[in-house]
């Protein structure tokens, strides 16, 4: 019976651990996130959404100008995935501000690539 409950306590013990230091391991240890194109989304819906956040602000889209740092690569979900977490970023204390219609989704990866940086704000902890 010692052993077993040695052994409970150990995996219990090794559970924790994993669950602090993975973050920190991943390279994410202020837990902070970013909105990104949904690749399971339809086009149409991406697109829809990309043009309703163009809306919201001339500053969420200017980024992806020709021109501009985020400009390439020039695809839909690349410009999408600026647009959207640069919105996210500016409105993520309200629920939902990555949704766009299911067309965006919540990453703890940075998308940051070559010249575009991705705007982060850490998480409320």
């Amino acid at each position: 019976m010692a052993i077993k409950n040695s052994f409970s306590l150990l995996l219990s013990s090794l559970m924790v651990f994993a669950l602090i230091a993975i973050p920190t391991i991943s390279g994410n240890p202020s837990g902070t996130t970013w909105c990104v194109a949904n690749p399971k989304a339809q086009d149409p819906v991406v697109q829809a959404a990309l043009g309703w956040a163009c809306q919201q602000s001339e500053t969420y889209c200017s980024r992806i100008q020709r021109g501009q740092n985020c400009y390439s690569p020039n695809t839909l979900r690349d410009h999408a995935s600026v647009v959207f977490n640069t919105y996210y970023q500016h409105n993520k204390i309200q629920a939902g501000s990555c949704d766009f219609n299911s067309a965006a989704v919540i990453t703890h990866t940075d998308p940051s690539h070559d010249t575009c940086q991705f705007e982060s704000v850490p998480d409320s902890q």
